[in-house]
């Protein structure tokens, strides 16, 4: 039976990756997200986890050398935050077209200048195209949950891709919450050993990934994105399965007295919570709107974000990230995208707010929501607002 603890999120998901029984821990520190590593350092170090943990000297050597540990079949794990994970962002492309199952947690922080450790999406952002499987969580418990799914996921055959568990820096990574921690034998029943099927072996030295000529470039490149598109209804069994052992459920979106609402709000990350606050208030006026929060980022969940939003009339979407010199907000661009062809579509309304640590309270959603709905009916000289930015 699984135990109720309260405890640090950051210590919980190195808890977690000690659980999944990882062999390989390549990380570099760097706020909000070393109190992950630092943990897991710490259970190496006292022969709780029986793993290697290598301590490098950069966020770039760290996932260089996450590929290494899973490309001989290590089960791999790294962490890192904002300017950490730009500077991997030449190597997050190696590891997907690779196929490499590396799990990965993000605290997300705002990127510089000016210099910021607090959270905002801007480095999720910044690498949304690198080919990895991205998953926003909400809260602790679901941080816990996806990163023991990412493993099952990133290892299953039909996959071997990696993938990113996102969790909003200080919001949550360093929040004590109270967390349903799973048992051992529960965790090995759900993830199965790793059999790699193609390990290096230094014995027979290959090549592979060096160069690929432009005869046959596009068709790798194709291939991958078959395969990242096709890991959708393998993350859908996963969550399935998961929900059935845990009695905790996932899917690519959540809906939140979303049903009969006309005026819809779309959040990713911990802001969802938050919003259900005002979503509330609103209601309880009368007020018929409700609450879609975006989990599964890529493979981007197409139908059900269409389904999710088929009989609103107005949509409003809030970004924790600039598109500099872009229309709207990165998620509300690709919500439009993905509503360009349906006959009945609401009205798309772009907000940024949250930006470096901004807090956003309930009431300001619900200023949120009012505005949206006045440019719905009114329109806008801009392409989208920001929230809560001082004149």
């Amino acid at each position: 039976m699984a135990k109720r603890v309260g405890i640090e999120v950051s210590q919980a998901i190195a808890e977690a990756v000690k659980m999944a029984n990882v062999d390989v821990v390549a990380a570099y520190p760097i706020t909000p997200q070393t109190h992950i590593v630092e943990h897991l350092a710490q259970l190496v170090a006292d022969g709780e986890l029986d793993a290697a943990y290598i301590p490098v000297e950069s966020e770039h050597s760290a996932m260089s050398a996450c590929l290494g540990a899973s490309a001989v079949g290590a089960r791999t794990f790294t962490a890192t935050a904002g300017q950490g994970l730009e500077l991997m962002h030449e190597v997050l492309y190696v590891a997907s077209s690779m196929r490499l199952p590396v799990v990965m947690t993000v605290a997300n922080r705002a990127l510089s200048a000016p210099l910021s450790v607090w959270c905002d999406h801007s480095d999720a952002m910044a690498i949304r195209d690198t080919g990895w499987i991205q998953i926003f969580a909400e809260n602790g418990q679901e941080v816990i949950d996806e990163v023991l799914c990412a493993f099952r996921i990133a290892e299953d055959q039909r996959v071997l891709l990696p993938v990113i568990v996102y969790l909003d820096g200080f919001l949550l990574s360093h929040m004590i919450e109270p967390i349903y921690m799973p048992e051992q034998d529960e965790v090995d029943k759900f993830i199965p050993p790793y059999q790699h099927l193609l390990p290096l072996n230094p014995d027979k030295p290959v090549t592979m990934g060096a160069f690929a000529p432009p005869f046959i470039y596009s068709e790798t490149k194709k291939a991958q994105e078959v395969n990242l598109t096709a890991a959708k209804e393998v993350i859908l069994q996963c969550w399935d399965e998961f929900g059935n052992i845990f009695q905790r459920h996932y899917s690519p979106v959540d809906c939140y007295r979303a049903e009969d609402a006309t005026v819809l709000l779309l959040t990713m990350g911990s802001f969802g919570e938050t919003a259900t606050v005002a979503i509330d208030k609103m209601r309880n006026e009368c007020r018929n709107v409700g609450l879609v929060n975006l989990r599964l980022w890529r493979p981007f969940p197409f139908a059900e974000i269409r389904q999710a939003v088929s009989k609103a009339e107005v949509l409003i979407i809030l970004d924790r990230a600039l598109s500099f010199g872009g229309p709207a907000g990165p998620v509300c661009s690709e919500i439009k995208a993905a509503l360009y062809n349906e006959d009945k579509k609401p009205k798309v309304i772009s907000f940024v707010g949250g930006l470096g640590g901004r807090d956003i309270t309930p009431d300001g959603f619900e200023q949120i929501i009012n505005r949206g709905i006045e440019i719905s009916q009114t329109g806008s000289k801009q392409e989208y607002e920001m929230y809560g930015v001082r004149e």
